[in-house]
């Protein structure tokens, strides 16, 4: 009668044939990557996320051959998507630099610090409604969906929260 493998011994030959898979086909992958992004850097980086997903799959590949197209394609699929992606951003990034700023940011390491410590002090929701609204640019209405509130209710914390920067900014600036 023979028995089963135990099971740890099947996942480390599981694991010996993912490493054998990866170095032999890293050095072609890592080529493939840099020829398709230009920069050694975020060429490893496509490699490495390539690897990862092909691992979560490498039990479903029959024979350790078929990796290497299967790495191929998930590699300039990854890269398409990463195009893609930065095409977006471009192109928010530029909407957003057409857009008249309202504020600006202070080279004063002073400035910053006494702005940090203002909204340090704030209470912790009017603080969560500065810098949703504020620093992460969100509306009324998304503020309030993350915030678990109304609309009303983010309008209302954040101009107290203004009056209590404003407030503890101008005291600042007596001292």
């Amino acid at each position: 009668m023979d028995a089963a493998p135990p099971r740890d011994t099947e996942g480390r030959a599981s694991m010996d044939r993912l490493e054998e898979a990866y170095v032999r086909n890293a050095p072609s992958a890592l080529r493939l990557a840099y020829f398709l992004t230009g920069e050694r850097e975020l060429a490893q980086d496509l490699v490495q996320e390539a690897f990862v997903r092909v691992a979560g799959r490498f039990r479903h590949v029959r024979n350790i051959d078929d990796l290497d197209p299967y790495l191929r394609r998930t590699m300039v699929n990854l890269f398409s998507s990463n195009l893609r992606r930065k095409k977006v951003e471009r192109a928010w990034l530029e909407r957003q630099g057409s857009a008249p700023r309202d504020h600006t940011v202070s080279d004063d390491p002073a400035e910053r610090d006494a702005m940090w410590r203002a909204l340090q002090a704030l209470p912790e929701r009017q603080r969560a409604a500065v810098v949703l609204r504020f620093y992460e640019d969100l509306s009324e209405r998304e503020t309030a969906a993350v915030l678990g509130i109304s609309a009303r209710a983010v309008n209302s914390l954040v101009v107290r929260a203004m009056q209590a920067l404003r407030a503890d900014i101008s005291r600042g600036d007596d001292v």
